[in-house]
C-alpha cells in the first residue's frame, strides 16, 4: 500500500492536468473567514473505506490536533469484553502540514491513516483510533466473505447543500433502512465549496459513527476540484480529498491525477469501479487512459456483476445538461462488457432506465443507468424517452441488493417511501 506521504506528493503533480473552467453551477461567492474551532486531540472524522482486497483489509482515516501521533489498536471481536485485553497496534501515516480552508486559511490539523491487514475474512473486528493516550472509543466492522455471497450497499446521489440540515436527512433515513449495508458509494458532490472546511464538517457530522463502522466510497464531482478563477485554467483536486479519505490505488498508472479518485474493489461477487468523471470531460490525455484501464478491468473481471459509478451522467435528467465526451468515452464499453448499473450524480433529480447499443431498451436487454440526489438542491426533470421512472423535486436513496440469482435496485424517497425497483437477473456461468 503507498504511503499518504507518496498520494500526497502525488497531489502536486496535479496541477498539471488542464482543464477549462466548470460549464456546471459555479460556486457560492466566498464569505468573510469565520473562526474554526481547532481540531481536537480526541480523534475526529473517523472514516473506514474498502481496499483493493475487502476480505483481508480495512482503511481508516481520521482527524485530530496538528502535532500528535496516529496509531489504531484492533482485534477480533468478541460478544464480551475481552477483545480489550490484547489489541493488535500498528502506527498510522500523519500529515500534519498546513491545508488552507475557507474558512481559515492558517488552519491546521494532523490527518491519519492505516490499512489494517491480514485480516480474516467475514469476520467482524472491533477497533479504536488515537495517538496512545488519547482515543475514540471502540467501533466495529465486518471483512468480507472470500467467495461470493448475498449483501447490499447503500448509493447516494448529491448531498452537496445544507449538508447537515437537510441532505442528512435521506442519508440517516438509508442507514435506518439498510443498516447492515456492507458499504454507501457517494456519486461525487458530497460538498458545495471544495475547500470549505465547514462544510466538510458537515458532511461528516451527517454520518457520525456510522462513517466508522461501514465504508463510504466516493466518487469526486466537480465540486471537489479547484477552480481557478483567474487563470480559467488547472484544476485539481482538493486538498481535503486524500488527508480524509483512503481509497484504492489501483486507477491508471499512467495518470498521478487519478489516484483514490479512479479505482475499484471486488466485493462478493460483485466489481465496483469508480470513473472520475471530471477527468474523463476535461483531460483529454487522461480520458485516454481511464479508457484503456477501464477496458482492461472489464475485460478480465472475475465478478458476477459490475457496478460502474460516476459523477457526470452519461444521459442527463435536466434538459439543459449533457456529458457527451463522457458518453462517448464510456458508453461502447458499458455495451461492450454489459455493464449492469451504471449509478450517477450531478443532475439533482431522479431518473432510471435501460439503455442498450441501440438505445432505451427492456430492462434485461440493456445497461440501468440511474441518476439521483440526495440533498435538497433541485433541477428541473425532463421528459426522458430512455427513464421508466423519473421522479422532481425528490430527496432519495437507494438500496441495492446483490445475490448470485440477482440484482435488485430499489429506490426510496427522504421519507421512507418506495420510488422505483428493478430486478435484474442473469443465467448462470457454465
Amino acid at each position: 500500500m503507498t504511503s499518504k506521504y507518496h498520494k500526497l506528493a502525488l497531489g502536486l503533480l496535479l496541477g498539471a492536468a488542464s482543464f477549462p473552467a466548470s460549464a456546471g453551477a459555479a460556486d457560492a461567492p466566498a464569505v468573510a473567514a469565520v473562526p474554526l474551532a481547532p481540531a481536537a486531540v480526541i480523534p475526529e472524522r473517523i472514516v473506514l473505506n474498502l481496499t483493493a482486497d475487502p476480505a483481508s483489509e480495512m482503511a481508516v482515516t481520521w482527524r485530530s490536533a496538528p502535532g500528535l501521533a496516529g496509531q489504531v489498536q484492533y482485534a477480533r471481536a468478541t460478544s464480551g469484553p475481552d477483545y480489550v485485553k490484547a489489541p493488535m497496534t500498528v502506527p498510522a501515516v500523519t500529515d500534519d502540514a498546513t491545508l488552507a480552508v475557507r474558512e481559515d486559511p492558517a488552519f491546521r490539523a494532523a490527518y491519519h491513516s492505516a490499512v489494517l491487514k491480514g485480516l480474516e475474512p467475514d469476520t467482524v473486528y472491533a477497533y479504536r483510533v488515537g495517538d496512545g493516550t488519547h482515543w475514540s472509543e471502540w467501533l466495529q466492522f465486518r471483512t468480507a466473505a472470500k467467495a461470493n455471497a448475498p449483501f447490499r450497499f447503500i448509493y447516494m446521489g448529491d448531498m452537496q447543500n445544507n449538508i447537515l440540515s437537510e441532505a442528512s436527512r435521506t442519508l440517516r433515513m438509508a442507514f435506518r433502512h439498510a443498516g447492515d449495508a456492507a458499504f454507501v458509494i457517494h456519486a461525487g458532490d458530497l460538498i458545495n465549496r471544495h475547500d470549505s472546511d465547514a462544510e466538510w464538517g458537515e458532511w461528516f457530522a451527517s454520518g457520525g459513527f456510522l462513517y466508522a463502522q461501514t465504508p463510504q466510497m466516493p466518487t469526486p464531482g466537480n465540486h471537489e476540484y479547484v477552480k481557478d478563477e483567474q487563470a480559467r485554467a488547472g484544476s485539481s483536486i482538493n486538498g481535503q480529498w486524500r488527508r480524509q479519505f483512503t481509497l484504492p490505488l489501483n486507477g491508471p498508472a499512467d495518470v498521478p491525477a487519478s489516484a483514490e479518485t479512479n479505482w475499484y474493489t471486488d466485493y462478493q461477487g460483485l466489481r465496483l469501479i469508480s470513473i472520475d468523471s471530471m477527468q474523463v470531460d476535461r483531460d483529454e490525455k487522461a480520458r485516454k487512459s481511464i479508457i484503456k484501464w477501464l477496458d482492461g478491468l472489464l475485460a478480465h473481471n472475475p465478478s458476477r456483476w459490475t457496478v460502474l459509478f460516476l459523477h457526470f451522467p452519461l444521459f442527463s435528467s435536466e434538459p439543459g445538461r449533457d456529458n457527451p465526451k463522457v458518453r462517448a468515452a464510456l458508453k461502447p464499453l458499458i455495451d461492450k462488457y454489459k455493464v449492469d448499473l451504471v449509478l450517477q450524480g450531478h443532475d439533482h433529480g431522479y431518473a432510471r432506465g435501460a439503455i442498450g447499443p441501440d438505445g432505451p431498451s427492456a430492462d434485461d436487454a440493456g445497461s440501468t443507468y440511474a441518476v439521483s440526489v440526495a440533498g435538497p438542491k433541485m433541477y428541473d426533470v425532463a421528459s426522458l424517452p430512455w427513464a421508466k421512472k423519473s421522479a422532481s423535486r425528490t430527496q432519495a436513496y437507494q438500496v441495492i441488493d446483490v445475490s448470485s440469482a440477482a440484482l435488485t435496485y430499489t429506490a426510496f424517497t427522504a421519507t421512507g417511501e418506495q420510488l422505483d425497483k428493478v430486478i435484474l437477473r442473469k443465467e448462470e456461468r457454465r
